[in-house]
């Protein structure tokens, strides 16, 4: 007789967000496996109850290591718990690993659902949400994160991001390179908590705000890309997108295939189009310069 392996869902912010069943998991758990045990500590006080079961760590750090042993349990016949900070586990949080240990062994894997960082920013957004996805955290270099915005810059869905407040301003700052600085997005600050903030606006403005300094837990919603022909593409949106893939690390020829196959147009006409934008800066550098008198 196996086991059963629940996740459960936590509150985002506001403790009475907790889903009822998940109480009554917290006690009735032979195992409860918890990102931060501390953290389960003040839950648990907060909602009354106390676990029965043996209570374990289960984070990023030791989360390959313990599998196979909660693993063992539930191939055993122990039900267990697993919970995160906030939110649903294994969504850009521990989880992932363990889950898919149980359906290998055909163990059975279960749900309390609970509030979501990405369901409620989506909603409170005010832009579409028939169709997203999401994208969890951005790398943290440069360069890899143009790469990773450079493959959602056609993408049609809306797009949902969590990002850390002292990286916020970078991560918008790129993102409007990369989509655009009219692109309309969301900033969702601190959900469901005292201090619950939702700043809208096109990403440049949302970027500039960001520079003065942001606190809190964020998701960043982001709308999909318009809908575009080749037609629509001037020569200095097709030379804008090469230089993007540029500074991400591509080199030049593969940066112009790249944007000539995602635009439907001749690799030549690409290529044409950096030469413009690259003859149109080094024309308005002269222009700009000293004089021959040094004035």
């Amino acid at each position: 007789m196996t086991g059963m392996l629940v996740l459960a869902g936590t509150p985002i912010g506001d403790v009475a967000d907790a889903p009822p069943r998940l109480a009554r998991e917290l006690t009735d758990a032979d195992i409860v496996a918890a990102e931060d045990t501390r953290r389960l500590r003040r839950l648990t006080q907060a909602l009354g109850v106390r676990p029965e079961g043996r209570v374990v760590s289960y984070f990023e750090g030791n989360e390959a290591a313990r599998t196979p042993e909660l693993a063992d349990a539930l191939a055993g016949g122990a039900r267990v718990l697993l919970v995160t900070d906030a939110g649903m586990p294994s969504v850009s949080d521990p989880g992932y690993r363990l889950v898919a240990a149980a359906v290998e062994r055909g163990i059975g894997v279960t749900a309390v659902p609970g509030p979501s960082a990405v369901l409620t920013a989506l909603a409170l957004s005010g832009l579409p949400v028939d169709r997203f996805c999401f994208e969890g955290f951005l790398p943290r270099k440069r360069g890899e994160r143009l790469a990773r915005l450079g493959e959602a810059a056609d993408e049609r869905r809306t797009l949902v991001y969590f990002e850390a407040p002292h990286r916020l301003e970078a991560t918008l700052t790129a993102m409007a390179e990369v989509f655009g600085e009219d692109r309309r997005a969301a900033v969702c600050r601190e959900l469901t908590k005292t201090y619950e903030e939702v700043r809208r606006g096109p990403l440049a403005e949302l970027a500039a705000w960001a520079a003065e300094g942001v606190r809190g837990e964020i998701t960043v919603v982001v709308e999909g890309a318009p809908e575009t022909g080749p037609q629509e593409l001037d020569a200095a949106e097709l030379a804008r997108r090469v230089a993007v893939r540029e500074d991400a690390g591509e080199r030049r020829k593969e940066a112009i295939a790249a944007v000539a196959r995602d635009a439907g147009l001749p690799k030549r006409e690409v290529f044409d189009a950096v030469v413009a934008a690259k003859n149109g800066a080094a024309h308005t550098a002269l222009e700009n310069g000293p004089a021959a008198d040094g004035t």
